[in-house]
């Protein structure tokens, strides 16, 4: 028996609406698959080809392991904002060797060098350019020594992209301006990293990192919240090596307080810091104020004046 074009037409328009619901026209199971080698959907029970793709995107080999699909892959590595070329470039190999892995004559020694001196010079053509692959170097090296992950790096690297594109460079220094992004990163990525500690892995000052974060954030329309001190208790409590309880506790106390609106217009660190050592006394367990101030880079007197605060809006004296 065969079909006519309109039938044929209504049958597959039928088989696309049951394909949607997960349901097969034909044996009407809810046992259709997916087979991303061949593009298609398929019923596991009668073997009808619901839809299939013209098109095969994958690669045209196999790979069961990953080990297999970087060995088999040809491609580099993904596009990147954190470079200024974004990846988009070729470099000549360090090791004097041909392909084989044969080591080149001294000749050809100086040859390469020569090209690999000039490789490095045209990768940037303008001014422009310059100013952005020294800035995001600069952001490279800051994210190393913060230990934050690389999507703040690429976030920091796109802030910073677009305040060279609307000229808020001119008349500040690349630094700052880089050290500025990143600070904004962090926050907007929700990585808990208090100015103090970006104003130390930076070559600029506080004072004028924090101008400059202004100014990009009014310019840019960036818009961050407040940050919350609770941010800072898991790592201030690993570097301290305290129990869990202690950090349950300091979060317990932050969450009372905040609500009260304490926190408003202190110090998140330093809050963090006092919470971690009110939770210290109310859980019996000795803390240095000491070591908590140097673990949040704050003071031991900021540390005292803040745990009071927090222990008289608990309406709670610490443990003796």
């Amino acid at each position: 028996m065969t079909r006519s074009r309109s039938d044929h037409a209504r049958y597959e328009s039928q088989a696309a609406a049951e394909s949607e619901t997960g349901r097969c026209p034909d044996c009407e199971t809810d046992t259709i698959v997916h087979d991303p080698d061949r593009g298609e959907r398929v019923c596991r029970e009668c073997g009808l080809v619901l839809t299939e793709d013209p098109i095969d995107y994958g690669p045209e080999w196999r790979a069961f392991n990953a080990e297999e699909h970087d060995q088999l892959s040809r491609v580099g590595a993904p596009l990147t904002q954190s470079m200024h070329d974004r990846g988009l470039t070729t470099t000549i190999d360090w090791r004097n060797r041909d392909a084989n892995g044969h080591s080149m004559s001294a000749d050809k020694h100086g040859q390469l060098h020569r090209l690999r001196v000039w490789q490095e010079r045209i990768r940037t053509k303008n001014a422009g350019e310059r100013n952005l692959k020294y800035a995001l170097s600069e952001i490279d090296r800051m994210v190393s020594a913060l230990g934050v992950p690389t999507p703040v790096k690429e976030t920091a690297s796109v802030i910073y992209r677009q305040a060279l594109e609307r000229d808020l460079i001119r008349g500040r220094s690349i630094e700052g301006v880089a050290t500025s992004a990143l600070y904004t990163a962090c926050r907007k990525e929700g990585i808990p990293r208090s100015l103090e500690e970006v104003t130390a892995v930076s070559r600029v000052d506080q004072r004028e990192i924090g101008r400059t974060y202004r100014y990009i954030a009014d310019e840019l329309d960036i818009n961050l919240e407040p940050t919350n001190p609770r941010q800072f208790v898991p790592r201030f409590c690993s570097e301290l090596d305290v129990g869990k309880d202690v950090e349950t506790k300091a979060i317990e106390i932050i969450d009372r307080t905040t609500e009260q609106g304490l926190h408003s217009g202190k110090s998140p660190t330093g809050y963090a810091a006092a919470a971690i050592y009110a939770a210290g006394l109310l859980c019996d367990e000795t803390i240095p104020q000491r070591a908590v101030a140097e673990t949040a880079q704050t003071t031991v007197v900021t540390v005292r004046n803040r745990y009071r605060e927090q222990l008289d809006a608990i309406d709670q004296a610490p443990a003796t």
